[in-house]
């Protein structure tokens, strides 16, 4: 079921801009999706439970105060990032995938919604450079090789936020022998969100030890 209003019951402090943007999402992912697929055909009709709230669990269980720039790695078609700009306007956000088609995708609808704090590129993580106050994923790769992507790109004190799902102890086990400075904090999203569909989904917080 197509309902904007389900961001608006959680996230009750939007402006009227905010919102605009938000109910723009459905419309415009619909349309370039029958160009080019980045979300499933039987979940586009779930847009806004299963990508753009499932995205901004993140704010949640996260403090944004003091960050001025976001690096999401694996956007795809812009998630978690796009949702997290419209919700932060003030933070920076740069938005990376391999796949150029993606890319194309995600600044359409950043333009399509007057997107400003937002920039997409098509480039491998590898070759990011710059230092940013968080980075986020969502459903990317192995935790321990997605750190050794993005170490680089951390300040001293920066998270790393990543959106996974199902059992995931002996991949953080993996990780913490790999980054003994490092700790995990496992966030069950349904603590929160209790639609069905975060049952299994979890947030993982990495911070400095």
């Amino acid at each position: 079921m197509v309902d904007v209003n389900l961001i608006y019951d959680y996230f009750p402090n939007l402006s009227e801009h905010q919102k605009m943007q938000f109910a723009k999402l459905y419309p415009l992912y619909t349309e370039w999706n029958e160009k080019i697929n980045v979300i499933s055909r039987k979940d586009i009709d779930e847009l806004y439970l299963r990508h753009v709230l499932h995205s901004l669990t993140i704010a949640k269980f996260a403090s944004f105060e003091n960050v001025h720039s976001v690096l999401d790695i694996g956007t795809g078609g812009g998630f978690p990032g796009l949702p997290l700009a419209i919700l932060f306007p003030n933070i920076q956000f740069h938005l990376v995938d391999s796949i150029g088609k993606k890319i194309a995708v995600v600044n359409a609808v950043a333009e399509g919604i007057g997107l400003k704090n937002l920039k997409a590129e098509q480039a491998r993580a590898e070759q990011i450079k710059g230092k940013y106050d968080i980075v986020t994923c969502r459903a990317v790769t192995q935790l321990n090789d997605f750190f050794q992507w993005i170490k680089k790109n951390l300040k001293p004190d920066s998270e790393v936020l990543c959106l996974k799902g199902g059992d995931l102890a002996e991949e953080i086990r993996t990780f913490k022998q790999h980054n003994p400075d490092r700790k995990v904090k496992t966030i069950d999203l349904i603590s929160q969100f209790t639609d069905p569909f975060f049952e299994t989904k979890k947030l993982l917080i990495i911070s400095k030890a």
